[in-house]
């Protein structure tokens, strides 16, 4: 029986204890870094092992494939794609423009791994810009305002459909106030409940409708002073399932993250204990791994429904796309705005 959880994996092709581990606790998916990524040829024979190991033709495999500087897949074998920001500098200047382009490089993202056998893109970031944004998250938003990144979100994620690969969006309920990096500590939000529901949660609640989500390594003291969001119950049922009114499959952030305390067992136990539908751990490590599987449920009940109306939403892209011509008007698109890494 599938669990629920999402599992990374340490290298270019599985290991004998990987295989053995994968066929044992059964996954739900696998998510790759810049460390199981060599050549289109290896990842594609990474994702077909994977989904033989496990017995589902279907199983996802994931990516964080945004552009700038959190691309896993990198040129020059991979093209090249901007930050969300350069989407957010071209809709400033042209509403249009910006989002044309932000379909059509999702688009054509969606036809790199999709060739591969990736298909799904932990992509789009729907976090509001401020000032203090910390660097880890920073040009990685469209923009500071709120209409803007929701618009350019949900456009992104139809071009990631439109090519047969299902979205992820997150960090929700917004990471843009963190002034900390959640890979390293645990960012505390003190702005107000008002603020936080009218700026930060407003671009997933515009897309609510997404079909997978993931959650932020928070702690937003207006609403849960005692746990970050990934954790806590009352963000997950209050905000992201009431406020927000999303109801597709919510996993967490990578719960290897030093954001959250306790073993990995532990913090897999008190994600899923929160409301958290699926546990995200990415590094490849064989013991957090087992820590993880350990305190993880089977996949069932209404977690299981979600995940499987997730996955329903992807289909195979329409033919007659012109990859090369659809390139062209992208660069072209692009070129009006300076775009930094």
């Amino acid at each position: 029986m599938t669990k629920a959880f999402i599992s990374g994996c340490a290298g270019l092709e599985l290991t004998d204890d990987e295989r053995a581990f994968f066929r044992a606790e059964d996954p739900f998916g696998l998510i790759l870094f810049g460390r199981n990524c060599q050549s289109p040829e290896q990842i594609a024979a990474l994702s077909a092992e994977f989904r033989a190991v496990v017995g589902r033709a279907d199983a996802p495999v994931l990516i964080d494939q945004e552009g700038g500087r959190v691309m896993r897949l990198k040129p020059p074998l991979w093209p090249n794609y901007p930050s969300g920001r350069g989407y957010g500098l071209l809709y400033e200047l042209d509403q249009a423009a910006g989002l044309r382009a932000a379909f059509l490089g999702a688009r054509l993202i969606a036809g790199d791994l999709l060739a591969i056998g990736i298909t799904m893109d932990c992509l789009p970031v729907l976090d509001v810009l401020y000032p203090e944004t910390v660097a880890a998250i920073g040009n990685r938003s469209y923009g500071p305002d709120p209409e803007m990144v929701a618009a350019l979100g949900m456009v992104a994620a139809e071009g990631l459909l439109a090519g047969g690969v299902l979205p992820v969006m997150k960090h929700i309920p917004g990471h843009g106030r963190a002034k900390v990096d959640s890979h390293l500590d645990l960012p505390r939000i003190t702005a107000s409940l008002e603020d936080i529901l009218a700026r930060d949660v407003a671009p997933f609640r515009a897309y609510s409708k997404a079909p997978f989500g993931m959650t932020a390594h928070l702690l937003y003291e207006a609403i849960d002073p005692s746990a970050p969001a990934t954790q806590s119950p009352l963000i997950i049922e209050r905000i992201i399932r009431g406020e927000i009114g999303f109801d597709g499959a919510l996993m967490s952030d990578d719960l290897s993250m030093q954001a959250l305390g306790g073993s990995l067992g532990e913090r897999a136990e008190k994600a899923h204990a929160a409301g958290v539908d699926l546990a995200l751990h990415c590094n490849g490590d064989m013991d957090e791994m087992r820590q993880v599987a350990a305190a993880t449920p089977e996949l069932s009940g209404r977690a299981l429904e979600r995940c499987l109306a997730g996955l329903a939403q992807r289909q195979d892209p329409a033919p007659g796309f012109d990859t090369k011509a659809a390139r062209a008007e992208f660069d072209a698109l692009m070129a009006r705005v300076e775009v930094t890494a």
